[in-house]
């Protein structure tokens, strides 16, 4: 349930529902941070913290290796956590994240019901967070109309935190998407006279009490935002909604990011579902029972002159900052990456016409195949928040004249079971938080020791497209160019480099948030997960993708690999371009093109892949 004002009338949209240990989250933002000029912590801070009496707070004993790799980022986090408090969170004898978040709602709802209502001279305020929209936005709806109802202003804020950025590996290209988007969202914001007003908090500790102090400059009480569900995202949303309770001011938290919010959705014995299967037949059949909870709210109504003169003026005046240093593209990136993903809502909704007009009835056939062009590629537009999942399924069943997701052709049946993937991961992500703190889901995959030997000089060749595998090198390509990446290209270059290479999955899950335009925490994760076998839903560790077989299956003209490993391009017979140190001609034209030769043996790689995870799991 929501934090909200006793007094206030019903409005559109549907609403939602830190303190606890501070602990590692990959690729999430949050408050338990350092100041990013801050050194990592050394190996001997990290024996300190394994020598408390709290045996829940002891790290992971393989726990340096994720430092000395980089994974760790100590200067923001403490230690990668043990197994035992994994399996605190999973037993529920510690409270999740959102267990808090939740409990706090109900504590502080009747000092928040003793918040007034607005008027004129007490503006509303909307934090955009990952819903740059204005259509379909139901944080934004809810503010809207409570200042409409109440002549009150109406104001929208977004903070950049730059350390946020560096502590979760957001890439560049995603950086500039989401800079470039809140300038399209400026802009539609200021022809319904709604000011944004966007300012850079250095130290992300102090996102909420920064927040607080605008509200009080502005002399707002009632603050709106959408749920994020990453474990330090929802500790931040605590803590603001404790400050803001202690200073007489309302927080108003919505569920707005997925279509069927967290916790709706529950197997017969009452527990999150963990298997995609069972989750998407209760996730259709809930919307099917409840067709509310993907309603479409509309955009604010624009605010009258006679409002928008109580409003600052500076408040519309507001700069879009540069990316802060780190994070920041060439100029040959900015050319390439804001052709191949222009910004903004208006975007979004055009890919998703031409996408349901052109494509999306034989996306079932095609949607495998990497050249085939049949993806939606709507992804950035999801994780910046431009389009929302509802609109998503709305906008796909009027295309295909379905009146349920399960009627309809076969290939809005397929795309929208794709979608969901990523409400999936999100539901998963709430139900056990681990998996955004470095550890894999399954516990007992946590004990993995990764290759040591050529560890880096793999990962190298790996991260730029030398592995001597034309498709897995066609991918890595493709993400260095694109900042992007084909979904079926992302799961076979996963179980490369964890299952062929041996190299801790959590390296590459990390490249990419450092590279994907589209990175999402509890997809990227998820998909991580699935590959390297130590995720929800995984494949079992016993199956390898074989990349040559892949490569014959999805890339069965060599259109893929010819587009993106130029030096493969003369040879001609289909059936070698795939294995080209498979065949005397072909290997001759590509080692004269300097295309190097495979750095591991797959069939030996896979044999020692499966004697390192037996070995982990206790069945060697």
């Amino acid at each position: 349930m929501p934090t909200a004002p006793s007094k206030r009338k019903a409005s559109n949209g549907s609403p939602s529902s830190s303190s606890g240990a501070s602990e590692h989250v990959n690729g999430t933002k949050g408050t338990n941070g350092s100041s990013s000029t801050k050194k990592a912590k050394t190996t001997k801070s990290s024996s300190r913290s394994s020598n408390t009496s709290d045996p829940l707070r002891r790290p992971h004993p393989l726990h340096e290796v994720g430092e000395q790799n980089g994974v760790i980022l100590r200067q923001f986090y403490p230690a990668e956590m043990s197994t035992a408090r994994v399996m605190a969170y999973i037993n529920g004898d510690l409270p999740t994240p959102m267990d808090v978040l939740n409990r706090t709602i109900e504590e502080t709802a009747s000092q928040i019901a003793q918040v007034d209502l607005p008027d004129k001279g007490s503006p509303v305020v909307h934090w955009f967070k990952s819903d740059l929209r204005v259509h379909d936005n139901r944080g934004l709806r809810q503010a809207s109309t409570l200042a409409q109802e109440n002549s009150a202003p109406l104001i929208g804020l977004y903070i950049v935190s730059p350390q946020d950025w560096e502590a979760h590996n957001t890439a560049p290209v995603r950086v500039d998407l989401v800079l470039r988007t809140l300038s399209v969202l400026k802009d539609d914001l200021a022809r319904l006279n709604i000011p944004l007003w966007i300012e850079t908090v250095e130290d992300r500790k102090q996102v909420p009490s920064r927040i607080t102090e605008l509200m009080d400059k502005w002399n707002a009480r009632h603050l709106f935002a959408n749920l994020e569900y990453e474990p330090d995202e929802v500790r931040r949303e605590t803590k603001l909604l404790r400050l803001c309770a202690s200073q007489g001011k309302a927080l108003t938290v919505v569920h707005d990011t997925c279509a069927v919010p967290p916790g709706e959705l529950t197997s017969g014995s009452g527990k999150q579902y963990a298997i995609y299967t069972p989750w998407y037949r209760a996730f259709k059949q809930h919307i099917h029972d409840n067709e509310e909870v993907i309603d479409l709210v509309d955009a604010p109504e624009k605010q009258l002159d006679s409002v928008r003169k109580e409003i600052p003026k500076e408040l519309f005046s507001s700069k879009i900052p540069e990316a802060p240093e780190g994070k920041r593209l060439t100029n040959d990136e900015k050319t390439r990456f804001r052709e191949l993903w222009p910004a903004g809502e208006n975007e979004a909704t055009s890919r998703l016409e031409q996408f349901c007009e052109h494509r999306m009835a034989e996306y079932a056939d095609k949607r495998d195949i990497p050249s085939a062009g049949a993806t939606s590629a709507l992804s950035p537009y999801l994780a910046t928040g431009a389009i929302s999942a509802r609109t998503i399924i709305h906008t796909a069943s009027d295309r295909a004249s379905a009146s349920s997701l399960d009627k309809g052709n076969n290939g809005f049946r397929v795309w929208v079971s794709e979608v969901a993937w990523r409400d999936f991961y999100k539901h998963v992500l709430v139900g056990w938080p681990h998996i955004a703190m470095n550890k894999p889901f399954k516990p007992e995959y946590a004990n993995i020791h990764w290759a040591d030997e050529d560890a880096d000089a793999k990962l190298k060749a790996w991260t730029q497209g030398r592995t001597g595998y034309p498709f897995i090198d066609a991918a890595m390509r493709q993400l260095l160019h694109e900042g992007w990446m084909h979904n079926r290209s992302r799961m076979v270059v996963a179980s490369f480099l964890s299952k062929d290479l041996l190299i801790d999955w959590r390296r590459g899950e990390q490249w990419f948030m450092r590279h994907l335009v589209d990175g999402d925490v509890a997809s990227n994760i998820g998909g991580w997960g699935f590959s390297a076998s130590v995720g929800v839903d995984p494949q079992p560790y016993f199956r390898v993708f074989n990349p040559y077989r892949q490569s014959e299956r999805f890339d069965p003209d060599g259109e893929y690999i010819r587009q993106w490993v130029p030096e493969l391009a003369d040879i001609e017979d289909n059936k070698f371009i795939h294995e080209p140190y498979g065949n005397g001609d072909a290997a001759d034209k590509a080692r004269k093109a300097g295309y190097p030769e495979p750095i591991v043996d797959h069939k030996k790689a896979r044999e020692a892949a499966l004697t390192v995870y037996k070995r982990a799991l206790g069945r060697e």
